[in-house]
């Protein structure tokens, strides 16, 4: 999983679209409308990303996302590894900020969390995943509010689910180890 903030841009003056003489013309003017964050979880290998949009990233907007995929998506899984960066608020203890001890308990049993290393956070497919939808999505579009940015980003993964596009990734582990020596820790043996 990953997730990135999203600066929300309301219009100041209604676009006028293209036409076979003149293209779409969208005034440079604009009135900030807060922001959102997106959140992408995705499975690589299966072709699936989901794509959650929400007024805030906090612990609790990261729990909650979390713990819907495993009450849904994952419910019958006994472990499931989250590959995700080592952000602040992707921990263990968020979610016993954000659920009673006994819930938070059962989801963190369930959960195999798998850091990217500091300086390698491309390594998360998801951070992959995320750039290509918001180049594909967002980059060079205004969204006025979350609904809309939600409205856009859910077609862009329904899209991409049916398409059943898998991430075939090449990089091993082993290469990995010693092509990115700097930023892998040092196993002694």
């Amino acid at each position: 999983m990953d997730e990135q903030p999203i600066q929300l841009l309301k219009e100041t003056r209604t676009p006028i679209a293209g036409t076979s003489k003149h293209p779409r013309r969208v005034d440079y003017e604009y009135e900030r409308a807060g922001t959102a964050s997106i959140f992408m979880f995705c499975e690589p290998l299966g072709g699936w990303r989901q794509v959650s949009v929400r007024n805030r990233r906090t612990k609790v907007d990261w729990a909650q996302e979390v713990e819907h995929l495993l009450r849904t998506r994952y419910r019958s899984a006994k472990k499931v590894i989250l590959v995700s960066d080592n952000l602040n608020t992707h921990t263990r203890g968020a979610f016993y900020e954000t659920f009673k001890p006994e819930i938070a308990r059962s989801l963190v049993q369930r959960l195999e969390f798998c850091h990217t290393p500091k300086h390698g956070s491309w390594l998360n497919i998801a951070e992959n995943e995320l750039s290509s939808m918001t180049r594909q999505c967002v980059t060079g579009r205004r969204f006025a509010t979350v609904e809309e940015l939600r409205g856009e980003t859910t077609a862009w993964h329904e899209h991409s689910n049916k398409r059943q596009r898998i991430v075939d990734w090449q990089f091993k582990v082993d290469d990995a180890r010693l092509k990115l020596k700097s930023i892998y820790p040092k196993l002694e043996v």
